[in-house]
């Protein structure tokens, strides 16, 4: 029950990173926004890292691997996200994400010998699948979007992807590293790249930076460093399976759209969204039952 609690604590942290992402867009382009807030996620966690004890010698063994992971998952990964989210409204943009699980689910079959797809895993991953393109197409007709709007679609989907390789990545990593300088470590250098190609590919910032923008970016940096350090110790759970854990991110698009239409200006229910939350949350509860009555 506990490893649940702190799931769903994780995953409410980052539905409210649609928000902050938002407002920050305001003043920053989004590949410089994202860099800024993970190689602030990164520098907020070395406290905690010196409070562990980390023996930093002992991650020098595996500098390959936490390099790549922080290529693949910050950079690649929320670099993508962020392009994305910058081209689809919060709302839109909280159900595509909230719908990782989907792909952690399918990838995880193919990869985890212990972690096999089941009926009720299909029917609730073609539920979801269902609210997830409803919501694409239904928005992006009534909005008459072109081609901005499906572009920002396919990079949500694409960050998606990567996402669902990324806990596969750290379940089957079997070393002994911690989970917080993983994260640390990821977040940091993921940041740090994304800011140097930032400089070559986008424009200045949009507005002059003020104290909204320097609580806005602190939120966004505190999100990952709590959320990732969380998760990652959850994977780490003997036990604990890639797919049922994610199950608990379908919070994710329920948080997302409900703060999006409490604080940004603009922005209100409308059925389209409320469907795809409705679909995408009876594949949550539906897989949660098949998980429970396996469990008994």
């Amino acid at each position: 029950m506990r490893y649940k609690l702190l799931a769903i604590f994780a995953c409410i942290l980052w539905g409210s990173a649609f928000v902050g992402a938002k407002i920050g867009f305001d003043y920053m382009p989004p590949i410089r926004l994202s860099g800024f807030r993970f190689a602030l996620a990164g520098v907020l966690l070395w406290p905690l890292l010196v409070y562990q004890k980390v023996n930093l010698k002992h991650l020098n063994e595996h500098w390959r691997f936490m390099t790549f992971f922080a290529f693949l998952q910050t950079f690649l990964q929320y670099g993508l996200f962020f392009m994305g989210l910058n081209k689809v409204p919060a709302p839109t943009a909280a159900v595509i994400v909230g719908a990782g699980p989907l792909f952690v689910a399918v990838m995880a079959h193919f990869t985890m010998k212990n972690d096999r797809m089941t009926i009720k895993k299909s029917i609730a991953i073609l539920l979801g699948l269902a609210g997830v393109l409803f919501i694409s197409f239904a928005k992006g007709d009534i909005a008459g979007s072109g081609q901005d709007y499906y572009l920002g679609i396919a990079l949500l989907i694409l960050s998606n992807t990567i996402g669902a390789s990324t806990n596969i990545f750290v379940a089957k990593y079997n070393e002994n590293l911690s989970p917080v300088a993983l994260t640390s470590f990821a977040n940091f250098t993921g940041g740090v790249m994304l800011i140097l190609v930032s400089l070559f590919v986008e424009s200045s910032n949009k507005m002059p930076l003020s104290a909204e923008f320097f609580f806005v970016l602190l939120w966004l940096a505190i999100i990952p460093a709590a959320g990732f350090s969380i998760w990652y110790t959850l994977l780490k759970i003997p036990g604990v399976k890639v797919s049922e854990l994610n199950m608990w991110k379908f919070i994710i698009p329920v948080t997302g759209c409900v703060l999006s239409w409490i604080i940004l200006p603009d922005v209100y229910p409308d059925y389209e969204s409320i469907i795809g939350i409705l679909a995408i949350s009876s594949a949550l509860i539906l897989l949660q039952f098949s998980f429970s009555k396996k469990s008994k």
